[in-house]
Order: C-alpha cells, then structure tokens, then sequence
C-alpha cells in the first residue's frame, strides 16, 4: 500500500504531538507509531518541565545552570533560545488542555514549582509525579479530535526513503513501513519526514526507558547518510526503583529535589563526600557517586531517605511513586527506597539546526532523538520535555511553506526477494541479550579504552551476523529493533573513543581530566570516522 502526506511523524510523544498539531494547520500529517499511539517515552517521565515563572528567578540563571549540567559542552545560543522560549510553550500545553499542579501558595504563581538537581531556583512546572503522562494525555486528545492528523498505531519505519536528485543532493522523501499485525510493508512518501522516535535506553540491560526506546530514529537517519553526534553521551538516571519485578521504573530526582538523602546500607549520607551540592548536583555526578559507592561497598544498591518530610505531603506529592513502591511492598513514608542507577536519556543523536533540520534534506529531527546543542555532555534535569515542546513548535513554523509543486516520484514498492520466514527467532533474543549486556559491563557509567575496544570487536561481529539475518528472513519488529540497536551501540563506542577525555556522563578511567581544548561536538557519518568538530 502507498501513503502520500505533507508531513510525517515518526513518533507520538511530545516532540511529534507538538509538531503534529502545529503542522496540521497547514498540511496533512501522518504519524507513525510503534505500539499505542501512548506508548511513548513522554508518557513515563515523572518530573516535569523547566521554565522561568518565578520573578526572582531569571532566563540568565536557567540557561547557566544548563551550561554547568552540560559541561560546556551545550551551544549557548541554542539553550538561550529554549530557555527564553518555555514560558509561550507552557502557556500553549495548558491551552491544548494540559492540566499542571497549581500553587497552593498565595504567591502570585501560576503553577507550583518545584527543584530539581543541577537547578539554581525552583523551576520546574509538574502535574503531580505524572507529568509526562498528563502531557501526552492533552496532546493526544487534541491531536485525535483534528481532521487532518491520522495516527496509525502498531506501525514501525523500517528505513528512510533517499531520493537521488540528478544535480543535486540527496532527499528523503518519506519511509518503508511496517504494518506489525498484517506483516505488510508500506511505501510512505511525504513532503517533510520528521524523527521524532526518542532515545536508545534499551541498548543498556539496565534501563528506565519503555520497551519502545530502541535507538531506531538514529540508526535510520545513519543508514540514510545523515550526520550524528555526540552518541557517546549517555545520561545514566542516578535513582531507578531496585526490584527484581520493578521493571523500568524510575524514581524521580523531585525526590530529591524535595530533601531526599542518599544513604548506604549503615545509614551513612554519601553524597557530601562527592559534590558540594550533596544530594542536589547535577545527575551525572550522582549516578558516578552512587556506582562509586556500590563498587567500594559491593552492594546492590544505595538508599533514598524520604523522612524529613511527612508522610501526608510524600503520599500528596508523588501519589504514583508512592503507590508504585508499595505495590513492591516498599513504604516510603517509613523506610527508605532501594535505588541504582539505569540508562535513561541520550543526549546526543541526529544533528540538528535551531529549527530541527538535519544534514539530509527533507528529514528533521526534534525531541530525544536529535543533537540540538541543548544537553551537551549532560542533560539538566527537566530539559528534556522543553527541548521536545520547542523544536516541535519550531519545525512545524518552519515548515508553513513546505512546497508542494513536485510530483510524487515513482517509488519501488518493498522487496523481499529470496527473504523466507524466519525459523530461528532465538537468534533474535541472543543477539539482543549479548548487546544489552555488554553495553552495559563495557560502556556504562565509568569506561577504558580497553572496555571499549572489546566492545567495539564484538559489536562488529553481532553486526555482520544482524546484517545476515536481516537479508535472509521476512522483517518483524524485533528484528527491526536489533538491527537498530547494534547500530547505535556501534556509533555510542566509535564516539566514546573519539574523545580522549572525561566530560559530563563521559568518564574514561584512561583520560579522567577535562580537556578544555575538546570542547567539542563529536561527529559521525556514514563512511567518516567519529571525530571532534
């Protein structure tokens, strides 16, 4: 079957809501996702979103406490922009009908605002402790009442369509689909491709992300000859609730935010000993902090210490962790929470402009999946709903005058050609437990190059075996989401030994000091090694 639409969106979370609903005024759109159109990253996060509402705080505080968490590493004017830019974009969620806690305070502030690690002020705008998910809510309900947006859900991009121009550059000009139910394969082509796919958590065994976080936006734009940079910077969430059912599920920095206290087994506060911001510096910190600790003490996990506030203000505040950590038999208002640290953001992916576009014409990027500039070398916390909001609305304003004067072109439809139905999916599930593994054992919160290089060997011998397979056997999604991973873990390890340095959530035991003269985006492209720029 071929689809033909002004834009599609590969994504339903707030990157590629956001995009949807701004773009729907002036075109078509088409959005593409894995599973539930809910099922998105968006839907997970806890915390909130940052922006400046108080009148003591300032745009210059937030965009330097940015530059701090992202060590220097961040473009000064891309966080300017975002930074300045958060208030409209909040007022236009709570337009769409998101609902954010108000201020119980007589304090003049339209929503209540909490603190979270690596902010100066309290800053952070929430729904309770389901922010993302109250987000995602407002925007698919808008998103579902509009005309000209269709969502086709249990959908998966395969690869990027690349148009060759005669005398010019290549385009992308849509995507191959995969109906995951009918097993079919779609030809998609549209004026204006947009990732909006999210991160790569489940590259790593240990991971706070859903499922749906495969790195596929990343591996696709890689393949299609579009640049990427800064893989090698994955954020590492200091505090992911330790259980052995506990699947995923993150226990937010707010917690911290609101006089939370790490603590080892014997009640000892080690986060004093690490950073002069204790138990509120920036993520990357605690998340080296706590594997530091666990490494010395050998064990299992590290402590969160509630106590110091009442148990009807932690049951008000963070009703869904609350509930959630009973569920595992773990009361918060009267014990401490498990707690260790799991791959949870990428801060880098595919390099973008101030609007979202990519390297390759035709293809943009926005939310988790892109290299803005905002994140640097760390992410501050919160950040990661506002850049997804911002270069939503950015790409979509950039779009108004997407043209439309060229005939579609003749596209193939999807070959499988010798390809049969697999009869040995548990190379699949081998394949995908090896890499989870040894991401996380060689290239986790603390690296070498001697980790690195082994991992590098294996990667590319699980490559070649994935590349086979691939070739051989009809596509599904897992195999689909394999092949992505490989490929991201690849360019996470070519980035890694790049830079021969320690930045942010980069640490190599080989190079543990900051180079001042490697403040530097690292650069990837297909056919060009990982370099600095």
């Amino acid at each position: 079957m071929r689809y033909t639409t002004d834009f599609l969106v590969l994504g339903s979370g707030i990157a590629g809501l956001t995009f949807a609903l701004k773009a729907a005024q002036h075109g078509d759109v088409l959005i593409v996702t894995k599973r539930t159109r809910s099922d998105a990253a968006t839907t997970w996060a806890q915390g909130g979103i940052s922006a400046v509402f108080d009148p003591n705080d300032t745009f210059e505080a937030h965009a330097k406490d940015t530059m701090v968490a992202g060590a220097d590493l961040s473009h000064p004017t891309v966080v300017d922009m975002v930074v300045r830019d958060a208030p409209e974009r909040i007022r236009e969620l709570v337009a769409v009908g998101v609902k954010f806690s108000k201020s119980k305070e007589d304090n003049g502030l339209p929503f209540d605002l909490t603190r979270e690690g690596g902010h100066s002020a309290r800053r952070v705008i929430h729904a309770g402790d389901i922010t993302g998910r109250e987000v995602e809510r407002g925007l698919l309900e808008a998103a579902e009442k509009n005309p000209r947006i269709t969502i086709l859900e249990h959908h998966m991009a395969i690869d990027l369509l690349v148009l060759s121009r005669f005398g010019g550059p290549d385009v992308c000009g849509g995507a191959y689909v995969l109906d995951k139910r009918a097993g079919k394969v779609h030809t998609v082509l549209a004026r204006a491709t947009v990732l909006a796919t999210g991160g790569s958590g489940k590259v790593y065994l240990y991971t706070s992300n859903p499922d749906v976080a495969t790195g596929d936006g990343v591996a696709m734009a890689y393949r299609a000859g579009a640049e990427v940079s800064n893989m090698e910077f994955t954020q590492f969430h200091p505090t992911a609730l330790y259980h052995p059912q506990a699947k995923n599920f993150l226990i937010s920095e707010a917690l911290r935010g609101e006089g939370g206290v790490l603590r080892l087994a014997d009640g000892t506060a080690f986060m004093k000993n690490h950073h002069p911001q204790a138990d509120l510096a920036p993520r990357d910190i605690v998340a080296r902090a706590i594997d530091f600790e666990m490494k010395r003490s050998g064990e299992d996990c590290v402590w969160l210490d509630m106590s110091e506030r009442s148990p009807d203000y932690l049951r008000s505040r963070f009703p869904n962790i609350y509930a959630e950590c009973l569920r595992w038999g773990i009361d918060m208002t009267t014990g401490p929470i498990p707690v260790v640290p799991a791959a949870h953001y990428q801060c880098g992916g595919v390099t973008t402009d101030l609007d979202g576009r990519t390297s390759l014409p035709g293809l943009w990027a926005i939310g988790e999946v892109a290299c803005t500039g905002l994140h640097g070398a760390n992410r501050l916390a919160s950040n990661s709903l506002l850049e997804g909001v911002v270069y939503g609305h950015r790409a979509a304003h950039a779009l108004e005058s997407v043209d439309r004067s060229e005939s579609w072109p003749d596209i193939p439809e999807w070959q499988t050609g010798d390809a049969v139905p697999s009869d040995e999916a548990v190379v699949v599930s081998q394949n995908w437990d090896e890499i989870r593994r040894l991401m996380w054992n060689y290239v986790g919160i603390v690296r070498s190059n001697k980790r690195l290089e082994r991992a590098r060997r294996r990667l590319a011998l699980l490559d070649e075996e994935i590349r086979d397979y691939y070739w051989k056997y009809f596509v599904t999604a897992d195999l689909l989401e394999l092949r992505n991973i490989v490929t991201v873990a690849r360019l996470m390890v070519d980035c890694a030994l790049a830079r021969r340095e320690s930045r942010g959530i980069h640490y190599t035991l080989d190079y543990p000091d900051t180079d001042a003269a490697q403040s530097r985006d690292t650069v990837i492209k297909r056919g060009v090694d990982a370099r600095l720029r």
